[in-house]
C-alpha cells in the first residue's frame, strides 16, 4: 500500500480557491494563475495517497479511477480553453480526447463510461506529465493573451476549476467506494474524520410567502442556478440540526428497512435487489455498526451525521419519523438567513425537490451547454456541501443532484414540517 500523505478534514480545507473578480480591470493576471495552480495542487495533494494501482480502480459504472479524474480535468482545459484560445498550441497527445472526454457529446467520442478503468495506458506517471504540459500552456495563456482575449479566456478558466473542484470530491468518494470492497479496509489518511456536528436542537420557523432563489449575480454560478426567481414559501418548520446516526439507529431498530409501507415502491425494490439493511458503508460487527471511512473501518459514531443515505432512504426515514424532506427553496431560505447549522462541510442534504431547470433557464451555447441542463431528468436536488468539498466551491444557491438509488456520496438529510 502506498504511503499516506496527511489528507485530515482541516488539512484538506487549507488552500481556498479564491479567484479574483471577473470584472476586475485590469485583470490580475497573478491572481488567476495563482487560483490556478491551488487548485491543481489540491487535485495532486488528494491523489498522492494512493498507489498506482489505487489509481487505476474502477470498482463501479458511478465512480471513476482517480487516474481518469486526474487526466479528464486536464482535457477539460486543453479542449475548452487551450484549443480554442492559444494560437499554436500542440496537444500532449491527440488520443486522449478519446479517453478522457467525460460526456460531451458535441466534443466527440468518448471511452464508454464503464470502461473507464480498462485505460491503463497512461500510466499514472505519464499522467502527471500530461497534467504539467497543460498547466505550463494555461500559464503562457494567462501571462500572454491581450486584455481583449483575456476576456473571452477567463469565464471558461473560471468554470474549468470549479469544474475540478467537482471532480476533487469524486475523487475522495469513489475511491471510498473502491476501498470499501477491499477486505483488508484500506486507508487514504488516518487522520482523517468526520467533524463534529453543531447539534442545536429544535426547529426554525419558515415564514409563509414569496421570496426569490436562484443566482443573484454575485460572484460565480453553474448556470443551472439561474435565473433568479420569485418561488412560494408554504411556510412551516426545518430542523436546525443534521439527522445523526443515533437518529437511524431508531429507525433501523423499528424495521426500517424491513417495513415496505415506508418507502417509494422504487425505493423498496433497491432494498430488495442490494439487500439494503443500513446506510452505505455500514457493516454489522459483534460490538456494533462499523462504517468505511477514508480513514478506514471505524465504529459508527451516534453523534455524527448520517452520510451514505439515498434518496430513497431519507424519503422513508421522514415518513417513519411523520416528517417531511424540505423543498430546495425552503433550504435555501433557511441558510440564506441562517436558521440551520451544518448546511456546508458535513454532509449534502438531500430535498424533495426534483432536478429541473428554473422558469427560463438556457443552458450555455456550445458543448459547455451539456454540463448541467442535459441531466434534468429523473434526479433530486441536495444543498449544502459535504466534508469531502473542496474549500472555496460551497455557496447557498448549489444545487447538486443524483439519482435517488445513488449513496455512494456523502449524501445525509435534514428533516422539515410542511403546513397542509
Amino acid at each position: 500500500m502506498a504511503a499516506s500523505a496527511a489528507l485530515s478534514h482541516s488539512d484538506a480545507h487549507r488552500a481556498a480557491f479564491p479567484p479574483p473578480p471577473l470584472d476586475a480591470k485590469p485583470a490580475d493576471r497573478d491572481a488567476w494563475i495563482a487560483a490556478f495552480r491551488t487548485v491543481r495542487d489540491e487535485t495532486e495533494r488528494r491523489a498522492a495517497p494512493l498507489s498506482p494501482e489505487d489509481q487505476q480502480i474502477q470498482s463501479m459504472e458511478d465512480a471513476s479511477p482517480t487516474k481518469w479524474h486526474r487526466a479528464h480535468t486536464t482535457w477539460f482545459f486543453e479542449q475548452f480553453l487551450l484549443a480554442e484560445h492559444l494560437p499554436g498550441y500542440r496537444p500532449y497527445d491527440e488520443r486522449l480526447h478519446y479517453l478522457f472526454n467525460s460526456y460531451y457529446v458535441q466534443a466527440g467520442p468518448r471511452q464508454p463510461r464503464f470502461l473507464r478503468g480498462m485505460i491503463t495506458r497512461p500510466t499514472a506517471e505519464e499522467t502527471a506529465g500530461y497534467r504539467a504540459h497543460v498547466d505550463r500552456a494555461v500559464t503562457v495563456l494567462l501571462r500572454e493573451a491581450s486584455d481583449d482575449a483575456l476576456a473571452k479566456i477567463l469565464p471558461v478558466l473560471e468554470i474549468g476549476l470549479y469544474h475540478e473542484q467537482q471532480h476533487q470530491e469524486l475523487m475522495h468518494t469513489d475511491i471510498l467506494h473502491a476501498f470499501s470492497q477491499n477486505p483488508l479496509d484500506p486507508v487514504v489518511d488516518a487522520a482523517w474524520a468526520m467533524p463534529t456536528p453543531k447539534a442545536t436542537p429544535g426547529k426554525a420557523a419558515l415564514e409563509k410567502g414569496i421570496t426569490r432563489i436562484g443566482h443573484d449575480g454575485t460572484g460565480f454560478a453553474f448556470d443551472n442556478e439561474s435565473p433568479r426567481h420569485e418561488t412560494l414559501i408554504l411556510g412551516g418548520a426545518i430542523d436546525r440540526g443534521l439527522v445523526t446516526n443515533r437518529d437511524w439507529l431508531g429507525f433501523i431498530e423499528d424495521g426500517g428497512y424491513t417495513r415496505p409501507e415506508l418507502w417509494l415502491n422504487d425505493g423498496w425494490l433497491c432494498v430488495q435487489r442490494d439487500g439494503w439493511e443500513a446506510p452505505g458503508y455500514w457493516r454489522r460487527e459483534a460490538e456494533g455498526w462499523s462504517i468505511m471511512t477514508l480513514a478506514g473501518r471505524k465504529p459508527v459514531d451516534p453523534d455524527g451525521p448520517v452520510s451514505h443515505v439515498s434518496y430513497f432512504e431519507a424519503d422513508a426515514y421522514a415518513r417513519w419519523a411523520g416528517r417531511d424532506l424540505p423543498t430546495e427553496a425552503e433550504w435555501e431560505v433557511a441558510a440564506r438567513d441562517g436558521l440551520i447549522d451544518d448546511a456546508f462541510g458535513l454532509v449534502w442534504q438531500w430535498t424533495r425537490s426534483a432536478y429541473g431547470p428554473y422558469p427560463g433557464y438556457r443552458p450555455v451555447s456550445g458543448a459547455l451547454g451539456e454540463y448541467n441542463g442535459k441531466f434534468m431528468s429523473g434526479q433530486y436536488v441536495l444543498r449544502g456541501s459535504s466534508v469531502a468539498t473542496s474549500e472555496g466551491h460551497a455557496r447557498v444557491g448549489y444545487r447538486n443532484f443524483f439519482y435517488p438509488h445513488q449513496r455512494w456520496q456523502f449524501t445525509g438529510l435534514r428533516l422539515a414540517d410542511a403546513i397542509a
